[in-house]
């Protein structure tokens, strides 16, 4: 609140940190508290009060629960999802926890390598993943039980030695197994850039993904 020169009266301030706090789910009676005497959860909780103290109306969540047990992790997330709805806030969500993901978005964009490979509504995406990098994002997740697992191989390249053509065709199950080639599209897949493109709704879908074996 200081650096953004919010509040200047120091006794002002103090009950605007315990209102944030108590927003939070805190006693207002942290605010006197040390990091090193608050658990993991309190302080994430204390995290995101700061983030609300100049009223913001986004806030920017790059693996907000990762670092946490698994019941604090619940809590901290019905915590996010009330304050999104009590605050009228919007939030950019950033996780490898498609659990997560699920459960807070609105809409998502599935990114490898620096680019967004698909976006789209958030159930339509997750129900029917076209990118093979999607698809095999969630062939892992615990949940759903309908995808035959995939296992990717290789490393990720360097991010400083981006590989010509879709950035993902070194390590896309369908270069790899031929269906590319078989498909026609083997070359373009290792030799161009493809854009999102509309699928599954012709131009106007608002489901989009940067493959050529979608956009055929």
């Amino acid at each position: 609140m200081r650096v953004h020169g919010i509040e200047p009266n120091a006794q002002r301030r103090l009950d605007r940190v315990r209102e944030l706090l108590s927003i939070c789910g805190l006693n207002p009676n942290f605010a006197d508290r040390y990091p090193h005497e608050m658990s993991g959860g309190q302080r994430q909780r204390v995290g995101i009060a700061r983030a609300l103290a100049p009223e913001p109306r986004v806030l920017l969540l790059d693996e907000p629960v990762s670092a946490l047990d698994v019941s604090v992790r619940a809590e901290v997330m019905n915590l996010l999802v009330h304050l999104r709805s009590e605050l009228g806030l919007a939030y950019l969500f950033i996780s490898h926890d498609m659990a997560m993901v699920r459960q807070i978005s609105d809409r998502v964009g599935v990114m490898y390598l620096g680019r967004i490979v698909e976006e789209g509504p958030a159930e339509e995406l997750l129900q029917n993943p076209r990118h093979p990098y999607t698809r095999a994002l969630l062939s892992v997740v615990p949940e759903v039980e309908e995808m035959e697992q995939q296992i990717l191989v290789g490393e990720a390249p360097d991010p400083t030695l981006i590989p010509p053509g879709c950035r993902f065709h070194p390590r896309c199950p369908l270069v790899a197994s031929g269906e590319a080639a078989r498909l026609g599209i083997e070359e373009r897949c290792r030799g161009e850039d493809l854009g999102l493109e509309p699928v599954g709704g012709g131009a106007a879908s608002a489901h989009r993904a940067a493959c050529f074996a979608v956009s055929r």
